[in-house]
């Protein structure tokens, strides 16, 4: 799991192509002018979901976590926090769907705050619960890109 500004992108790009390439969009791309739903980048590679949220309470989140996609998670408006678990460390409580590409599971991890010009990249060894609350519902506006394993 990595947790950093997307000014700070040029860190990363080393690691893989495909991280490159999907820190590039996120650097490259005006989300004001993109709408909500999935867009292609580059076939099923890479594609990327915009979404726009109310973030939830604590109580209300779910542990996911995914095989054949890399998620870089990127704040573009709002806040919320995200919680982290290595994925050895909590119980599967919903099989692996490969049609979903998700594993629900449940137990206990760190809460991390994403700000607006953050990102985050989940590997798939990486339990993450997104959309939560800091102190109250508030709007969200974030782009996942997804990014094949292979």
């Amino acid at each position: 799991m990595i947790i950093d500004e997307l000014k700070n992108a040029a860190l990363y790009k080393k690691m893989s192509p495909g991280i490159a390439d999907a820190l590039d969009y996120l650097c490259n791309t005006d989300f004001s002018q993109i709408a909500k739903g999935r867009h292609e980048i580059d076939g099923s590679r890479m594609y990327a979901l915009v979404n726009e949220y109310e973030s939830l309470p604590r109580e209300k989140g779910v542990w996911e976590a995914h095989r054949q996609y890399i998620d870089v998670q990127y704040i573009y408006e709002g806040v919320e926090q995200i919680g982290y678990a290595p994925l050895d460390s909590l119980k599967i409580t919903q099989a692996y769907s490969a049609e979903k590409d998700c594993l629900l599971l449940e137990g206990q991890g760190d809460l991390l705050t994403m700000r607006e010009g953050y990102f985050a990249v989940f590997f798939p060894r990486d339990a993450h619960m997104p959309g939560l609350a800091l102190k109250g519902p508030a709007p969200v506006k974030k782009i996942v890109v997804k990014v094949a394993c292979q």
